[in-house]
């Protein structure tokens, strides 16, 4: 029996992973890639198979979890945002050396237009760099057929398969037709060639011939692949290549009738054999992609010179931010549409800490702790907390990625600077701090160690932390003395307990951890309502 559903493009890929028969999802939280673990963590049917689908750590745990899952046979699923694909790097290109028993597909959402992150990234670079096929969607249709096709092309070809998808397919909706039929989590199996799994130098050396031949053939299987299509056109003074989310805005802009000829691309290796048919064909190539130009370049690279190849690298389309319709509109030289006229007199509201959240009352007793430092500098690190380097705070310093507040603070601290202070939260001290905190230990540095507890991953929509709960007992386990791991509650009339906590932590001549513990306040709430409707 066929159903229809009006899904976000993570939740089509969250549906076509239950039924293709997943184990589990393993994933960190991150934007926009969150709701594919969240629609699997309500899911009713996933709950009833008992597919595992509680938070990792951080990105490489998941990528090394799912690893186990598909050397044991299981298929598995791995999710994280872009930048998470930067943690999860050293298992995702060892794992393509390994293989896969059951079908592993590593979903990666990305955020051009860095809409909540540090960076643009494109991470189908990375599939190229590991020689693992990749997949690109075009609409949501497709983020669910293509589950069961890349768990299939996985196993047949025995590496994991890499999804990638933008913000705009990830947090959009359409209708998304299925057969309501979960497909069986697949029986335990192991390796044919268990050495495979081994990446000892004389197994590695065997392997990676064999890995650059099966790129090799994932070439072929692209170009005959039904989610990669060449559609024919009468016009040849241009052609258009279109990826993932740019080929919806072209369709939008033209229709289904185009003059030009249409490639459309959403597996790769990138299909050479179409791209050399429609240079044969067109005098012109405009190339019409999401993210970096990662098809441009490779298209200018196999081309003869005389090609003329268009995209993001000649200003046809913007070489940063995001595409949309009337960018890719003007690219093909239509008529722009109308507008409306900007508001007049509207003024501009940044983010801000939520009202009554804990880490505005931090950063009230620290400025006014730090403030008898006149160059003092804070180092900070990913999540709400951010926000504090805003008005009216503008408490913090640097922010460069998950869990570098520790060890920026040790450096500086190593160069000779005091104090060297730095503030980071619980899930990102579980993801990536405590190591920097052990280095902190073991050379008795001089570092006054802020840990402001939300008790939730707050800055993805409150999931579970990590650390929850554990936070005292992990700092004195690496080796901070129990005397200088100290806990406040970060409220008003604590104000002065606080500040006379970091003066006294900044004067000790050692390495100090100071945990402000308050729950986020939308979670308290959430909690609240909770606890009262179940009453």
């Amino acid at each position: 029996m066929k159903k229809k559903e009006l899904l976000l493009g993570d939740e089509a890929i969250a549906l076509g992973a239950i039924n293709a028969g997943i184990t589990g999802v393993y994933a960190y939280p991150g934007t926009p890639s969150t709701e594919i673990t969240e629609y699997i963590q309500n899911s009713p049917v996933a709950r009833e198979r008992k597919i595992f689908c509680r938070w990792c750590t951080n990105e490489k745990t998941a990528m090394e979890t799912a690893l186990g899952v598909s050397y044991v046979g299981g298929r598995s699923i791995v999710c994280m945002k872009h930048v998470g694909m930067n943690v999860a790097a050293d298992p995702f290109v060892n794992g393509a050396m390994a293989g896969a028993g059951g079908g592993l597909i590593v979903i990666v959402a990305d955020d051009p237009s860095m809409h909540s992150s540090q960076g643009e990234q494109d991470t189908r670079f990375y599939g190229k760099f590991a020689f693992v096929p990749i997949l690109e969607p075009s609409n949501q249709q497709e983020a669910y057929d293509m589950m069961e096709y890349g768990f299939r092309l996985s196993e047949e070809r025995d590496i994991p398969v890499l999804m990638r998808v933008t913000t705009r397919m990830a947090h959009s909706r359409a209708v998304v037709e299925y057969e309501d039929v979960q497909a069986e989590a697949r029986p335990m199996a192991f390796p044919k060639d268990p050495s495979s799994w081994i990446l000892l130098p004389a197994n590695s050396r065997r392997k990676y011939p064999k890995l650059i031949e099966n790129y090799k053939g994932l070439e072929d299987v692209a170009a005959h692949s039904s989610y990669n299509r060449y559609f024919e056109g009468d016009d040849h003074s241009m052609g258009i290549i279109a990826s993932g989310i740019g080929y919806n805005y072209l369709r939008e802009n033209v229709g289904e009738d185009c003059r030009y000829p249409i490639l459309k691309i959403s597996q790769y290796p990138l299909p050479k054999a179409l791209v050399c048919k429609m240079a044969a064909e067109c005098k012109k190539i405009l190339v019409i992609e999401e993210g970096q130009p990662f098809i441009e370049e490779q298209v200018a690279g196999v081309l003869p010179h005389e090609t003329i190849v268009a995209g993001r690298l000649t200003g046809d389309l913007p070489r940063t931010g995001e595409l949309n319709p009337d960018s890719v509109r003007a690219a093909l030289g239509l008529e722009p549409h109308k507008l409306f006229a900007p508001a007049e007199n509207v003024v501009p509201r940044p983010p801000a800490l939520c009202q009554g959240c804990g880490h505005r009352d931090l950063y009230n007793a620290l400025n006014e702790a730090l403030a008898v430092y006149p160059d003092h500098k804070v180092f900070s690190d990913i999540g709400c907390y951010t926000l504090g380097a805003l008005p009216p705070f503008w408490a913090i310093n640097s922010c460069i990625d998950m869990g570098a507040s520790i060890t920026m603070a040790k450096g500086a601290s190593d160069a000779g600077f005091f104090p060297a202070v730095a503030v980071i939260g619980d899930s990102t001290f579980a993801h990536s701090g405590i190591t920097g905190l052990l280095d902190v230990a073991n050379c008795n540095a001089n570092v006054v160690v802020i840990i402001s507890d939300n008790v939730t991953t707050g800055m993805t929509g409150g999931q579970d932390s990590a650390a929850t709960g554990k936070l005292e007992q992990i700092c004195m386990a690496v080796g901070i003395a129990p005397e200088h791991v100290n806990v406040v509650v970060p409220l008003p009339k604590n104000m002065e307990q606080i500040k006379e906590l970091i003066n006294r932590e900044i004067a000790y001549n050692g390495p100090s951890v100071i945990i402000s513990r308050r729950e986020c306040i939308q979670t308290a709430k959430r909690h609240a309502a909770a606890r009262k409707t179940n009453n």
